[in-house]
């Protein structure tokens, strides 16, 4: 079994420095902004999605908190190493509100984080056909990780998704001297209290790369739980924020005002 759990992290490991090198050639080599970070997040989703579909199989043999410490130390890598790239397309829908981007580059980021997610099946199931685990698997045979009905899974991925945000706009505020370890280890703490209810994913496009089209989920209730509920979240938070800053420092946004 630890010779199992080894592979498991070996194949992560692999993963990661591997798409960290496509990143450092797409830097050398690509200079239009908007293409670079179409790459990057194409490159980033498909690193989220593969390392996460190597991390079913440790939840499955090793259980929740094998998982959820493995994903903490992931977390921590993606936020060391992935700059721009979010691999969530809400982050961009957030930006477009914002004013910071426009509709056109917003949607279609979140397009080439949706073909990153879908362009990993071959290569997780290559891994998988090497058969480093005790069971043989498939990425086309999956079972929902809906455990409620679509309307209590989305309300889950929603406010989920909203104190993810609220959090992580907090400590870019606040600039802790741990701020990425603590938002990785609420973002983390939040996932495992998601579990048993709607999978924990708070995110569209890793929620389609594992779950779209499994068994025991129509599209509408993967579209409804994984796309309405998380956004709304987001939204939400990016509507409440202000309010939530303006109670935190009060005196940095009076500041601001008579600036």
């Amino acid at each position: 079994m630890a010779g199992s759990l080894i592979a498991s992290c070996l194949l992560i490991a692999a993963c990661c420095l591997f798409s960290q090198l496509i990143r450092v050639i797409v830097d050398k080599n690509v200079s239009t902004p908007l293409s670079k970070l179409l790459c990057l997040e194409f490159v980033a989703s498909a690193e989220l999605c593969a390392a996460c579909f190597e991390l079913i199989v440790v939840a499955e043999e090793y259980g929740i908190w094998m998982y959820a410490l493995i994903l903490f130390l992931l977390t921590l890598w993606w936020a060391a190493h992935w700059g721009d790239a979010s691999a969530c397309p809400y982050i961009h829908l957030e930006a477009y509100l914002d004013g910071s981007i426009s509709f056109s580059q917003a949607f279609l980021v979140s397009l080439a984080e949706i073909a990153g997610g879908l362009a990993i099946y071959r290569y997780v199931q290559y891994t998988w056909d090497l058969q480093l685990s005790a069971h043989k698997r498939s990425v086309w045979d999956c079972d929902a990780d809906l455990h409620v009905s679509a309307f209590y899974g989305a309300l889950v991925e929603g406010v989920a998704t909203f104190l993810c945000r609220i959090v992580s706009r907090t400590i870019a505020e606040l600039e802790p001297r741990f701020g990425s370890a603590l938002d990785a280890f609420i973002g983390t703490s939040l996932v495992v209290a998601a579990c048993d209810y709607s999978g924990g994913y708070f995110n569209p496009v890793l929620a389609t790369s594992l779950k779209l089209n499994c068994r025991g989920n129509t599209f509408a209730e993967h579209f409804v739980v994984y796309w309405i509920g998380s956004i709304a979240g987001s939204f939400l938070s990016w509507w409440t924020y202000p309010i939530v800053k303006e109670s935190l420092f009060p005196i940095q946004t009076k500041d601001k005002k008579y600036k």
